[in-house]
């Protein structure tokens, strides 16, 4: 008999799947894990179980206790069905950008959801993170589970999904492994097993554009994050949960190819998945085309598409935001890059500002990225050598840094051209980056000569 002793024994063991008809032909194969099998229909029940689990170990959580937690939707539901079992009372914050089915599957398990804006900066009160953080601090007897700082985040795929990739892979056999960055908890803590165990295979993240772990991965800076439409992955705040040292490279992904991706694997593959799926698979495909025959890719499938019926999977809102498979697209990046001749123009970050200020002239620019220990870490505009100018004691022969600016505007060459209009609406040029390294710089009138030579 195979009985088990409750829903939360059912979590993980989810089956692996070939992909067949979405990966292109000359590519390298692409495998699914297919999490969104788990109880309560995503990855997250593995680590909102171990955390509860870690946590009556630790005493922090004692018999009727209430549980706070920020969520996209996933981690709550994880949370609600482990509370539900286990007696505990639940608060969630949660963004208003997130599908009004997450909501009502959190109430449904008798959870309390409070609503918050999206489209705030992360060190608002009205963000969703610190909304939970006060009502944990304000709640005697309250546990605030913290995923996105919390080492046991980490460790719960450490110690399941990475242990059952490897085993589902008769010891790691494959080439490349690729994991949405929400929190960091799935790629870190599978990264760190497969490190440990299997050190040949590369650790890729997918980063939704406007999220912040691409450019933090590159520069090791904190960009200003743009709202973007898929659910469950990215951040607008730097996680404690995200452990770049065990990831070999940071993808982007843009929310039509993560939506339109998502509903090929519904249609076509017959996996019925949510919208950071879509995500995952998309870059997933980009390395596999890459890697070529012979190769295998290996990512998750991180929750079920029932939470998106009235989003994604609906074709009247895609149409509705533009996101149908068939609307006419502006291109990407890395085409606007082919007309650009000159190479981009960096600066070291120790060299004296005069010096800068002199390419500047030469070259007929505004601004220079700076480039500090081969890394791209910052920028310095004609603005700021002039605010810095009006201060008193200020030299032209300090370091360049001592102007800067932290670069807000990086993108990947493989975006969508859309995607510069959320750059250049808070008046920054675009920095194109690629495995690190400045590949081009875009300004306003390069996108406009552009259009207008498409226009032609």
């Amino acid at each position: 008999m195979k009985l088990k002793p409750n829903i939360l024994a059912a979590i993980g063991n989810t089956p692996l799947v070939k992909l067949n008809k979405v990966v292109p032909a000359g590519a390298a194969e692409v495998w699914v894990k297919c999490e969104y099998l788990n109880p309560a229909g995503s990855i997250k029940d593995r680590m909102a179980n171990y955390i509860i689990e870690q946590a009556e170990k630790s005493g922090v959580l004692k018999p009727g206790g209430l549980i706070v937690e920020n969520t996209s939707g996933n981690t709550g539901q994880g949370l609600a069905m482990a509370a539900a079992i286990k007696g505990y009372r639940c608060i969630f914050t949660m963004p208003d950008k997130m599908s009004k089915e997450k909501q009502d599957s959190l109430k449904a398990y008798g959870a309390e959801v409070i609503i918050t804006p999206t489209d705030v900066p992360g060190d608002s009160p009205e963000h969703y993170v610190n909304v939970a953080k006060k009502i944990a601090e304000e709640t005697p007897g309250a546990f605030y589970v913290d995923q996105y700082h919390s080492q046991w985040n980490i460790e719960a795929h450490y110690h399941s999904t990475g242990r059952e990739i490897f085993e589902d892979t008769d010891g790691g056999k494959f080439d490349a492994f690729v994991g949405g960055t929400g929190t960091g908890g799935t790629v870190s803590g599978v990264g760190r097993y497969l490190k440990e165990h299997a050190p040949h295979i590369k650790i890729i993240g997918a980063d939704p554009l406007g999220s912040v772990h691409y450019h933090l991965f590159h520069t090791k800076t904190l960009p200003t994050a743009h709202v973007y439409m898929v659910e469950g992955i990215g951040e607008d705040i730097e996680c404690r949960a995200m452990d770049f040292s065990v990831v070999d490279d940071m993808r982007q992904v843009n929310d039509r190819d993560s939506f339109v991706m998502a509903r090929k694997l519904v249609r076509e593959e017959g996996l019925f998945c949510g919208g950071s799926s879509g995500s995952n698979v998309h870059v997933a495909i980009e390395i596999a085309k890459e890697l070529g025959p012979g190769k295998v890719v290996l990512t998750v499938l991180p929750d079920h598409g029932n939470r998106y019926v009235s989003k994604f999977l609906n074709d009247a809102w895609m149409k509705q935001h533009g996101f149908t498979e068939t609307e006419e697209e502006l291109g990407f990046v890395e085409e606007l890059l082919k007309g650009k001749v000159a190479k981009p123009l960096t600066a070291d970050a120790e060299a004296p500002l005069r010096q800068v200020i002199a390419l500047m002239r030469e070259h007929g620019v505004s601004q220079i990225p700076l480039i500090e220990r081969g890394k791209l870490n910052a920028i310095v505009h004609e603005s700021d050598v002039l605010a810095k100018m009006r201060e008193p004691g200020f030299s032209l022969d300090q370091i360049a840094m001592k102007a800067a600016s932290p670069i807000a505007g990086l993108i990947y060459p493989k975006a969508r051209i859309e995607e510069l209009f959320h750059i250049f609406a808070t008046d920054h040029v675009a920095i194109v980056v690629d495995s690190s390294k400045v590949v081009g710089v875009i300004s306003k009138i390069d996108l406009i000569e552009y259009l207008a030579s498409k226009k032609r």
